[in-house]
């Protein structure tokens, strides 16, 4: 059902372009583009579904907001919500299914509104939101006024930034595993260098010398290397066993 701003003639703006970490609370920075610039190997994203609703003159729009990892987890959300609200005037979509501000793996689609005035306003706001692996689709139900192109391109965006402003947030951590081996008189020093970079102990084994399988946030492997280095004087052993998305 497509009715209100939409012609004939306008063309949809689908398309996708490509290329799942485990959550943590996140306390960290939140909204905004300035938080884009950080290390890829965490990054804040969506921690459940979220849904705002507004009225702009007449015309009801709900944003329905999900965590996805790649193009098909996004594609089945949109399919999901486009379900739910099949009798709708459009459900009209954007993703971005990688770290927060990232273009190699996007969608939009202006779903029978005209060109340009939902899809691509809908990924600006989330590209510049410092959330990453995020859908977002909008639900229109023409409530007999016409935006024009001008009012379809604020509502479209400002519903989405409305969603992202209480959007609930959770933090994707990448972790290494890695094995080190150290003298006795080091394991005081090493610990402590164990907690304070977040490095999980999954296994400790005591010979000859001492030796951990640690799990440790990607980000901090090589600050554990050089902690580790720095406490045995370079006689400690520490090597990564193997690299995941947590």
């Amino acid at each position: 059902m497509r009715t209100g701003d939409s012609s004939p003639q306008d063309g949809a703006a689908d398309w996708n372009h490509d290329g799942i970490g485990q959550i943590q609370s996140w306390n960290g920075c939140t909204r905004g583009y300035d938080c884009m610039m950080h290390d890829v190997a965490r990054y804040p994203v969506p921690a459940a579904d979220h849904r705002v609703e507004q009225t702009i003159e007449r015309s009801r729009f709900i944003c329905t907001v999900r965590r996805v990892d790649s193009p098909g987890a996004a594609q089945s959300f949109i399919r999901e919500i486009s379900a739910e609200f099949a009798d709708a005037s459009h459900n009209c979509w954007a993703y971005v299914a990688g770290p927060p501000g990232s273009t190699n793996v996007i969608g939009m689609s202006d779903a029978g509104e005209p060109h340009g005035t939902a899809g691509r306003p809908m990924l600006t706001v989330l590209l510049h939101s410092g959330v990453g692996e995020i859908a977002a689709v909008v639900t229109r139900y023409f409530g007999g006024t016409k935006l024009g192109t001008g009012g379809l391109v604020k509502a479209y965006g400002g519903i989405v930034q409305l969603a992202l402003d209480s959007l609930p947030l959770a933090e994707r951590v990448d972790y290494a595993e890695v094995m080190l081996s150290i003298g006795y008189p080091n394991i005081s020093v090493v610990q402590q260098a164990i907690a304070s970079l977040g490095a999980e102990v999954l296994e400790q084994e005591y010979g000859v010398d001492v030796r951990y399988r640690l799990r440790v946030p990607r980000a901090n492997a090589e600050a554990l290397r050089a902690a580790v280095a720095d406490a045995t004087r370079g006689e400690g052993a520490f090597s990564v066993i193997s690299e995941d998305a947590g």
